[in-house]
């Protein structure tokens, strides 16, 4: 198993100014001064009824996107197989994806499997936020990782909502995490690059991924899991108190590029729907840090909880 880089020293006590509810308008200092940003309203669902960990379904159709919401995704994660661990979409399909959509969720997109460079992977996000998505994903892959997440500040302070993808099969370093919160970032999530290597589970262990999630969560971020995962690691998972898990083979008839299926998604629900109570590890990482706000959803969770 690889070496996680978490330090035992106390991380940042304070945490920054969260990121606004999805769907609320935001004026930041791009809009202002008339750069790149974003700034639009969207019509959003309703508030959850209550709260939980949600259920992120990647598609790569308008189809697939019916068929997730018909098994009660909650969060619709556009992002083709073909093209990598985290493939982007063409212009016109992620378009027909938010028309079928159409605020029913909120909807999140990759901007492909971009080696980290401040100048192309701003680009690249400012390029996806401009499709209309809520949320604009990007990989933590090779290249210049503390340099193109403090560039991505800019974005975050235009409205961009950002969440930075860990590999736990690439050796992730945690310290990441800090930095993000630190650029604006909206979440952090870890997930895997090379599905045919096993599921997250498989990578790091449980004491890992619960540290992870209370790091995030002091931080005021979004924390998410995905990599492979299938039915069988719910139950592992849960008790660690992720706001979301991503999924997508698990979701299909067979396997990755296999269509989506509503039942398979339906049963995932079912699963996400239990919420065991939080695990030993868990609370010996929260305890760890000795800070109030480890044992508290963080604001951008709560801003979750209010959508479907």
């Amino acid at each position: 198993m690889p070496s996680t880089g978490y330090r035992k020293e106390a991380i940042r006590r304070t945490s920054p100014q969260p990121s606004p509810p999805l769907g609320a308008e935001r004026e930041g200092p791009a809009q202002r001064e008339g750069e790149v940003g974003v700034q639009r309203s969207r019509v959003l669902p309703q508030a959850f009824a209550t709260p939980g960990t949600r259920l992120l379904a990647s598609v790569r159709t308008p189809e697939e996107a019916r068929r997730a919401i018909a098994g009660g995704a909650d969060i619709i994660d556009l992002k083709e197989p073909a093209q990598g661990a985290l493939g982007r979409l063409s212009d016109a399909t992620i378009a027909a994806i938010r028309h079928e959509v159409a605020g029913q969720r909120p909807t999140s997109a990759t901007i492909g499997d971009l080696p980290l460079a401040p100048a192309p992977v701003l680009e690249a996000v400012r390029a996806m936020a401009a499709t209309g998505v809520d949320i604009v994903k990007l990989g933590i892959f090779p290249g210049e990782a503390a340099a193109t997440v403090a560039a991505l500040g800019s974005a975050a302070r235009g409205g961009i909502r950002l969440v930075a993808v860990l590999f736990a099969d690439r050796a992730p370093n945690f310290s990441l995490v800090a930095r993000c919160a630190d650029a604006g970032f909206y979440g952090v999530m870890l997930d895997t690059a090379d599905k045919a290597a096993g599921p997250l589970t498989r990578h790091l262990a449980e004491a890992t991924l619960a540290q992870f999630i209370s790091d995030a969560r002091r931080h005021g971020l979004l924390a998410g899991l995905a990599g492979s995962l299938t039915a069988s690691d719910v139950p592992r998972l849960l008790p660690l108190g992720p706001d979301y898990l991503g999924f997508r083979s698990a979701l299909t008839t067979g396997g990755r590029d296999a269509p989506l299926d509503a039942a398979a998604a339906a049963r995932l629900r079912t699963l996400l729907d239990g919420s065991p109570p939080r695990s030993k590890a868990t609370a010996t990482a929260g305890a760890a840090s000795a800070a109030p706000a480890a044992a508290a959803p963080s604001d951008a969770s709560m801003m979750l909880s209010k959508l479907r």
